[in-house]
């Protein structure tokens, strides 16, 4: 049985991910900040998941956790860096410090903190995999996305200087990095304003959590000896921007 390690595990990309994993009988070490959504999860699933309640910024509570992982959870070949956030949508000079932070902290360090404490183990695996949660605003600049963006850049960037350190080690990496998709990312995005959080969805048909998880279902299916670098999906009713110009 194989075993992954999952964070944001308590709700969208990350909990359809450890849904669609443990049908296909991977054990799950499951992160989250939500002490009572794990045990939720720990009630359905048992002893096929490991849940450790902490927030990947605290980089003290990673690194111990995962160095006192049980013997029986440490094979891990699949990490899947999910947790993250964007908060706000102002302009960056009217944007709140402590939420600049929060994206930083979260998107950038906390993520390098899994990554960092996670790659030891996957080396001791034959064949293993990182599989990291990017996003369109790498690539595609909009309106108040300033830090978001600029934090979903360095994950793509990140993930193809991963993969070249990684080179003759046989861990794949792979950035996901999804357009528009209706998880509680804008409830976050917008501090629980669930209004505001579903105007940005209407009369859109937007990706689910749960197509995240078929997709990578569909990476870790193929041929040992395939790497797919970086997957950039949208729904079809999303397209790109273009360019602004305005008038004086």
């Amino acid at each position: 049985m194989k075993t992954a390690l999952i964070t944001g595990v308590s709700s969208g990309f990350g909990l359809e991910s450890l849904k669609a994993l443990i049908e296909l009988d991977y054990k799950v070490i499951a992160i989250a900040r939500r002490k009572e959504r794990l045990e939720k999860l720990q009630e359905l699933y048992g002893n096929k998941i490991y849940p450790i309640a902490l927030d990947v910024r605290d980089k003290q509570a990673v690194f111990t956790a995962i160095k006192n992982l049980p013997q029986e959870f440490k094979n891990i070949s699949l990490l899947i860096n999910n947790a993250g956030l964007a908060l706000g949508l102002d302009e960056f000079d009217s944007l709140n410090i402590e939420d600049i932070e929060a994206m930083v902290d979260t998107n950038i360090k906390g993520f390098l903190y899994i990554a960092r404490a996670t790659l030891p183990l996957l080396r001791k695996t034959k064949n293993a995999h990182v599989i990291n949660l990017g996003s369109i605003a790498a690539n595609v600049p909009y309106y108040g996305g300033n830090v978001y963006c600029g934090t979903k850049a360095f994950v793509a960037q990140f993930s193809k200087a991963l993969r070249t350190d990684l080179r003759g080690s046989n861990i794949k990496v792979t950035n996901i990095a999804p357009g528009l998709c209706k998880t509680e990312f804008s409830e976050v995005r917008f501090k629980g304003d669930v209004k505001k959080a579903d105007e940005v969805y209407e009369n859109t048909k937007y990706i689910k959590a749960e197509d995240i998880a078929k997709i990578i279902t569909f990476i870790i299916s193929l041929p040992e000896h395939i790497n797919i670098n970086e997957i950039e999906l949208m729904p079809v009713t999303q397209t790109w921007a273009g360019t602004f110009s305005e008038k004086i």
